[in-house]
Formats: C-alpha cells, sequence, structure tokens
C-alpha cells in the first residue's frame, strides 16, 4: 500500500503511519496547499482542507492520497469553540471521510481565536512553547497528554480509511 499525505509536518505523517501500521504502508509526504484558510473555522472548511489535500497528495502517483486538517468550530449544541479536526483518503474514484476527537478550548484561547489569530502560535504563547502543531499538538497540552496530536490525528484518519479497509461500504 503506498500512501501519500498532502503535508510535510512529521505528526501527520506519523498519524498516517500509526493508523495504517497493520497494512505496512509506504508513507510518503507531499506539499501541498489546502485551498482553504491557515485556520479553517467552520467544520464544513475544515473537510474541504482535509479532501483537497488527500485529492492533490494522490496526483504524485501514490495509490491513496491522505488530507489531514485540523479546525476550530462551534459545535451547535454545544457552548464554546472547540478543537476539531478531519481526515479524507481518496483513490481517485472515492473518498472517505473520518473526524478524530473534538476539544472544547478554554475561553481565554477562544478568545484570541475569536479575534482572528491562529491556534498553533497562540498556544506556543499560551505554554512558552514553539511548533507545538509539529508536536503533542493543542489537544496534548490541553488534555495533560492523554491523548496527543499524533493520536488524535491517527483515529482521524482510520475513521476516513474505513471504506477501503473493510466490504462494509460496498
Amino acid at each position: 500500500m503506498h500512501v501519500a499525505v498532502g503535508s510535510t509536518n512529521p505528526v501527520k505523517v506519523a498519524a498516517v503511519e500509526r493508523a495504517l501500521e497493520r497494512y505496512e504502508p509506504t508513507v510518503s509526504s507531499v506539499d501541498v496547499d489546502s485551498g482553504v484558510a491557515e485556520q479553517p473555522r467552520s467544520v464544513a472548511e475544515t473537510i474541504d482542507g482535509a479532501e483537497t489535500r488527500a485529492r492533490r497528495a494522490l496526483e504524485s502517483g501514490a495509490e491513496y492520497g491522505v488530507g489531514l486538517e485540523g479546525g476550530v468550530a462551534t459545535i451547535d449544541t454545544a457552548p464554546g469553540l472547540y478543537l476539531i479536526m478531519w481526515a479524507a483518503v481518496t483513490d481517485g474514484d472515492r473518498t472517505g471521510r473520518g473526524a478524530g476527537p473534538s476539544l472544547a478550548l478554554p475561553e481565554r484561547i477562544a478568545g484570541r481565536l475569536d479575534d482572528g489569530a491562529e491556534l498553533g502560535p497562540v498556544m506556543d504563547e499560551y505554554l512558552g512553547t514553539t511548533g507545538i502543531a509539529r508536536d503533542a499538538g493543542a489537544v496534548g497540552a490541553l488534555t495533560d497528554g492523554l491523548i496527543d496530536r499524533t493520536d488524535a490525528l491517527a483515529a482521524a484518519v482510520a475513521c476516513a480509511a474505513a471504506p477501503f479497509v473493510t466490504s462494509h461500504y460496498e
């Protein structure tokens, strides 16, 4: 199984490797544009970014293209702003989509995002770190390591890959 990930972020590549490890994939990293804002601000925009990354990664000649996108969004029935993550997997004919965990953001962080800031830099400033998005991520920091960004994104990839690894979707 040759899989191209539409990102050069090592956390995203590791998430794909982790999610698909039983299939012993060859995973390559492809620098693509998501086609959406650097900080997607809705479920629809986050999914669109994941799908665009997957399609563009597939153009590298892989068997499957995988796109991962993190965003922030409000959820109709829950108060506050949430960190969300989505994955898309495509073979060019079909596209599977799956979500990772969602996490309510603390008000002081959500307020900065509402003012137009991006989550990664806000978290780095808040925590006194550099490059949290290429490490444990906001989800790792906000859960005290109960789950890190790699595991959260791997869950999204596993869900998006479902139509390609079982016959239940045929």
